[in-house]
């Protein structure tokens, strides 16, 4: 999988379609999580973009402390239904926690989890804070990671 990283202006038209797509298909329809998907934040975040064979693959997007939570943080982490059995996932968040210790310098990263994957989040290296919650009527739980 190849990885790049992009600000919101540096995306292509096709590119936001892709990530808008992706995202739409998982959340919405896969999850049937009825929410507002287009928040205002994708134009601070920096894009964390997984592609093979020039087709998207798996995405995070990812924001500087204050942006989101108090610290670093990662969000919107998606693989594409037909692509999960090959790890894209593990590989996307390595790549998205490398880039905000590249970018932002930090090196604790907060993520809002749903519950099922507590045990996927923990092998990256993250760890329950706090206590669950609902989050569009999906049961989630705060992680941080500290290096």
């Amino acid at each position: 999988m190849k990885i790049t990283v992009k600000s919101f202006g540096a995306l292509t038209a096709a590119e936001l379609y892709d990530i808008l797509r992706i995202r739409s298909e998982v959340f919405v329809v896969e999850q049937e999580c009825i929410y507002q998907d287009v928040d205002g934040k994708d134009q601070i975040a920096l894009h964390v973009i997984g592609t093979r064979k020039g087709e998207l693959v798996a995405y995070t997007r990812i924001f500087k402390p204050g942006d989101y939570f108090e610290e670093a943080s990662i969000g919107r982490v998606v693989v594409n239904p037909t692509e999960r059995k090959y790890g894209y996932g593990k590989e996307i968040m390595r790549a998205s926690i490398t880039a905000i210790e590249k970018h932002f310098k930090v090196d604790v990263i907060k993520l809002s989890a749903q519950l099922y994957l507590e045990r996927f989040y923990h092998t990256l290296g993250f760890d329950q804070v706090g206590d669950g919650y609902l989050e569009d009527g999906i049961p989630h739980i705060g992680m941080v990671r500290k290096k």
